[in-house]
């Protein structure tokens, strides 16, 4: 063999010995509303990348003003790669009894009429149409909405990713005469998204609460700059309709 292909079989084999680097994807779960419909809580956890901590981040969204409740975002972080997901999520679970019990939010879970993890690749990212409940033949309007990213600002923390993107969400009208609705523009890119590189619509979840107008949230998964490859989060905008 000369020695050009025994190097080049050396560098393939060494290829092959090393261990896969990747970033971590949160696992995401629906927690569900208050019954009158005016809380949204969801969790995210898993074990970052990099560190190997175990981490449960919890998400209560006031979904007349689509803004967090007071106290929350509820985010812990065992730093002990010895740690368990379970450990670290009954701890986020504990600290957050006090907003609302996980009780209430269980038996007013409401529907996931659309639902798009990122690992599905046959889906359009930034646009989706749902019915709101499983009624067939349907009696609402469909849901429809459309993300727009938008390249924002480079911090001297980003720069190895280049520059952070942000987002816009519009709410496309389905009926006649219907406009369609802007829900949320970034004017800035919060820290606590870290270094984010885009965004896809993850899924869609509705309540009707009794005696109450029927209220929403549009998931969105964040691909964000990690320390061995890119990390997903989510963050939710709600409204009522």
């Amino acid at each position: 063999m000369s020695i050009a292909r025994l190097a080049i079989a050396v560098a393939l084999t060494a290829l092959t010995l090393t261990p896969a680097r990747s970033g971590d994807t949160a696992t995401l779960e629906i927690l569900g509303f208050s019954e009158d419909g005016k809380i949204f809580a969801f969790e995210e956890y898993g074990v970052q990348d990099g560190s190997g901590f175990p981490y449960a981040n919890r998400f209560y969204i006031d979904t007349q003003t689509d803004k967090f409740l007071p106290d929350t975002p509820v985010r812990v972080r065992l730093d002990d790669e010895q740690a368990t997901i379970d450990a670290v999520r009954d701890e986020v679970k504990t600290k957050a009894q006090s907003i609302i019990s996980d009780d209430i939010l269980r038996r007013n879970q409401g529907y996931t009429v659309g639902l798009n993890p990122v690992t599905e690749l046959s889906t359009d990212p930034h646009r989706i149409t749902v019915n709101p409940r499983p009624v067939f033949p349907p009696i609402d309007a469909p849901l429809a909405f459309t993300l727009e990213e938008k390249v924002m600002d480079a911090p001297e923390n980003c720069e190895l990713f280049g520059p952070r993107v942000g987002f816009r969400l519009l709410r496309i009208g389905t009926e006649p005469g219907a406009e369609t609705q802007l829900l949320h523009d970034d004017k800035s890119v919060p820290s606590s998204r870290g270094c984010p590189l885009g965004y896809q619509l993850a899924g869609v979840q509705t309540f009707y609460p009794e005696g109450g107008n029927p209220v929403y949230a549009v998931i969105l998964a964040v691909r964000a700059g990690g320390f061995e490859g890119p990390d997903h989060r989510y963050i939710a905008v709600t409204g009522k309709y």
